[in-house]
């Protein structure tokens, strides 16, 4: 009997026990399952909407893999044709401020008016263990559930302001997907701010009232990139505080200079927790890009933006490139250990390095 259901097995899975058993077959098996990825069949998937289609496309241009790396420039000039036709929008403020939970009910309420909207949530990757929590997909369990949503958190690495590699083109895939808003989460206030400000159409920068950081927020010269501050957990006890906050910040708001976009930014209460004032922001935002549509601004930002990434995505590529030379990586371990025994500086190093 054992005999029979062993041949019935083997008959069924078109392969034999003793092949199973043996490794290089297991590892033949394995190699047949791993399917190659069809740039054009992945590019019609994504124009068809298809999420899966749209996460395997992203995780190939997130990968550091240089193997990978021309069927994800293959994807993103397939589908550039389809893009830069929705909203893209930034938003940041400190720990603490309640980013997800605005972000899911803004997003649950721009998915009520019909559009659809892809989250890119910056986690911020730890300089100890090198690992992310990503956890955006569970704080925002609502949002997760929607059709007419997607959230993506991707891992910051050690990539310029903590803003995740190739976000950019991340954009350029969801756009193609056909979702008309990009909501980008940076990791929280610090240098990643300057870096979405130079990926997105309008910067929103969430605060709270009585942290102790309004003054702060305006040294920062945060302040100075926002298209539009609002004040989060303007409820209960606390809606005095917030109000008042408002007019200290709109007051500060006037000491800087008019904006090139000819926008006035704009302050505005919300709180997220309780879905009041997000239909207000919804206005701010069609405001601002009316004006700058109608006075050509958006446009020419955009275009400032491809030209920038240019330059950054050369310096990038560069810094690889110089990284992975083999010549490079023994030599620099030579001039680490001359630095350590201090028998060079690191000007003369470096300056030894790039001549090679």
């Amino acid at each position: 009997m054992a005999k029979k259901n062993k041949s019935a097995l083997e008959e069924k899975k078109g392969i034999s026990i003793s092949e199973i058993t043996n490794s290089s077959s297991i590892k033949s098996i394995q190699n047949k399952r791993k399917v190659e990825v069809d740039t054009n069949t992945l590019i019609a998937s994504i124009l068809n909407k298809d999420i899966t289609a749209l996460s395997r496309a992203i995780t190939l241009v997130e990968s550091k893999n240089p193997k990978h790396l021309e069927k994800a420039n293959a994807t993103i000039k397939g589908c550039l044709p389809h893009a830069n036709k929705s909203i893209r929008i930034g938003i940041t403020g400190v720990p603490g401020v309640g980013k997800s939970t605005f972000i899911e009910t803004f997003g649950k309420y721009l998915t009520s008016l019909g559009k659809r909207v892809a989250v890119l949530a910056i986690d911020p990757t730890s300089t100890i263990t090198k690992g992310s929590i990503l956890g955006d997909k569970t704080r925002m369990e609502e949002l997760v559930k929607d059709e007419n949503a997607f959230i993506r958190p991707s891992a910051s690495g050690d990539s310029l302001g903590g803003v995740a590699r190739k976000t950019r083109e991340s954009i350029i895939l969801c756009e193609a997907a056909g979702f008309d808003v990009i909501i980008i989460e940076t990791v929280g206030v610090g240098q990643s701010e300057t870096t979405v400000h130079s990926m997105v159409d309008f910067f929103l920068l969430l605060k709270l009232a009585g942290a102790g950081d309004e003054l702060q927020g305006i040294k920062r010269g945060i302040m100075e990139m926002a298209d539009a501050i609002a004040i989060n957990k303007a409820d209960g006890d606390n809606l005095k505080h917030a109000r008042l906050a408002k007019v200290e910040f709109n007051r500060a708001l006037h000491l800087y200079p008019e904006k090139e976009s000819e926008w006035q930014p704009k302050v505005t209460l919300c709180s997220a927790l309780h879905n009041e004032g997000i239909d207000a922001i919804w206005k701010i935002i069609l405001d601002y890009i009316q004006l700058t549509t109608k006075n050509t601004y958006f446009q020419a930002k955009r275009n400032d933006q491809n030209k920038f990434w240019l330059i950054q995505t050369i310096e990038n590529q560069l810094k690889s490139d110089f990284f992975n030379a083999p010549k490079i990586k023994k030599e620099l371990i030579k001039q680490l250990q001359l630095i350590e025994d201090n028998k060079t500086t690191p000007f003369a190093a470096a300056y030894y390095l790039l001549k090679l």
